[in-house]
């Protein structure tokens, strides 16, 4: 079974194999792969002041960090709030399992490299006024379906790690998010009020 592959349509199924026939450094490599496509369509208007090729090395350079901050993060996460609902996985196996949602960003890596080097400006100036490129709206479009691609997959991966249903699965994933941004939210409004 190649994770890259089978995680498409059969997210479970791979979550069970990583799980039991996989290791750390495997899931760490499907990670930073994947975290390349995620680290490149984030570019989108962020205003960086540095040649495109070095954005292209820096995305390569960055994906292991981002990926395993990140993993080791949201694993965490969905195993202890999986905990709630009777789950079963370890960290360990978490961390492994969920590793597949990255690999719909794997797509990307092609459309956003080809971007960031032909019209760079289009790319990562949020003021930019000109021509845009004719894979604009296709890759924009990509963007979307590889995000919401690789949510059902954390989704069902969650749920074969644990070992619980769809539904407790969708709500170890939502929980997190709706904390953060209870959290964050005062933080947020804190601190503009400070710059204003």
């Amino acid at each position: 079974m190649n994770p890259f592959f089978s995680t498409w349509l059969q997210p479970k199924q791979t979550a069970r194999y990583m799980i039991e026939h996989k290791s750390t450094g495997y899931a760490m490599f499907i990670l930073s792969v994947g975290y390349i496509g995620s680290f490149l369509s984030s570019l989108r208007d962020t205003d960086f002041d540095i040649a495109p090729v070095w954005l292209l090395v820096g995305s390569i350079i960055l994906a292991p960090i981002m990926a395993f901050v990140g993993n080791s993060i949201t694993s965490w996460l969905y195993w202890r709030v999986g905990r709630v609902f009777d789950g079963v996985a370890t960290y360990n196996e978490m961390f492994k399992s969920i590793s597949l949602s990255s690999v719909p960003y794997v797509i990307l890596i092609p459309f956003y490299s080809v971007w960031l080097m032909t019209a760079p400006e289009s790319l990562i100036n949020p003021t930019y006024i000109g021509p845009i490129p004719w894979y604009f709206l296709p890759t924009l479009i990509l963007t979307f379906l590889t995000s919401m691609w690789s949510l059902g997959i954390v989704i069902a991966t969650v749920a074969e790690a644990h070992q619980f249903s769809i539904g407790k699965a969708i709500l170890t994933v939502i929980i997190p998010i709706i904390v953060i941004v209870i959290l964050l939210t005062p933080l947020i409004f804190f601190i503009s009020a400070l710059i204003v």
